[in-house]
């Protein structure tokens, strides 16, 4: 298990690096010139100039790469080019209000999707199945914007019952705050996992061990639940690990319509004020987020199914 940790560990290391280097390169080639943009149009060459050299983009764009790790391997993510402030700074601030909506969103998501896809696979072709497969392709198909403009809509101005916009104070309030950004980013989620689960319990059932389980007379109850679910979660553990990254990127949206602080908004905000530092430092947060999300579901994969130990 410790190889396994380590292969996996490093890999995951690769892997942030050549995501934010090839992130660095494609924000690079959008069009316009950021000393321009943030300085408008009536800016002097030599102010223009004198932000290139603030912002460090002055400099070959590999040095510039190699300078932006260097500078994260001290702790330091840049200055913030508009607020003189750490980009680490204003990170830490609303971190944990995107955290929060990303575990919430994947946590019901969990806690409705697995019951509901071992229930179709336990009853097959039953009505409960029936609906259960139109529902969950129903979920898949609906963007997770639509959901949180017309749940706005809905349960906020029509209704009444949530809060409209904003993060909430204190903990019931931010409770309260958290309900409506949380069904939006995590509804589609149930649908990916019910299925998931549904195929997965359905061809272990089928597998030998099952049957032989059977067929030595032990309740139906510890067959499904001991034996054939946990080797069946295995697909929905690494899919709760490839639903949190994009969960990161759903987030925006909500964290947009819902006037969230959160990672989502402030990349939002970077992108249109092109602001390297701030863009620099949260794309690279967000990727290191995914990257250890999904390395974390590999190694609960790898310690349920010692197999998978054998294949890095």
């Amino acid at each position: 298990m410790l190889i396994y940790l380590t292969k996996r560990i490093g890999l995951a290391a690769v892997i942030i690096i050549l995501a934010v280097t090839l992130l660095y390169l494609m924000i690079h080639a959008v069009p316009g010139d950021p000393g321009t943009v943030m300085l408008g149009p009536r800016a002097t060459p030599e102010l223009i100039e004198a932000m290139h050299v603030r912002m460090g983009l002055d400099k070959p764009l590999p040095v510039q790469i190699v300078s932006f790790f260097g500078q994260v391997l001290s702790g330091d993510l840049g200055t913030d080019i508009f607020q003189e402030k750490p980009v680490a700074e204003i990170i830490s601030d609303v971190i944990p209000y995107t955290l929060v909506l990303v575990i919430a969103g994947i946590s019901w998501s969990l806690i409705l999707g697995i019951p509901l896809g071992v229930y179709s696979a336990i009853h097959p072709d039953s009505w409960m199945d029936k609906i259960a497969g139109i529902s969950s392709v129903a979920f898949i198909a609906m963007p997770s914007f639509v959901v949180a403009l017309y749940a706005l809509l809905l349960f906020s101005v029509t209704l009444g019952w949530f809060p409209v916009i904003g993060g909430g104070k204190g903990f019931i309030g931010q409770l309260h705050h958290l309900v409506l950004p949380a069904f939006a980013v995590g509804l589609g989620w149930v649908g990916y996992i019910a299925r998931i689960v549904r195929a997965s319990m359905l061809e272990v059932l089928a597998e030998n061990h099952a049957r032989h389980a059977r067929a030595h007379g032990l309740p139906v109850r510890v067959i499904h639940y001991q034996y054939v679910l946990r080797i069946a979660i295995l697909p929905a553990v690494t899919i709760v690990g490839i639903g949190i990254g994009a969960m990161l990127s759903g987030v925006v949206f909500a964290e947009i319509i819902f006037a969230r602080p959160g990672l989502g908004k402030l990349i939002f905000v970077a992108v249109q004020q092109r602001n390297f530092p701030l863009i620099m430092g949260t794309v690279l947060v967000t990727t290191t987020l995914f990257v250890v999300a999904t390395t974390l579901s590999d190694i609960v994969n790898a310690l349920l199914d010692p197999r998978i130990r054998e294949r890095l």
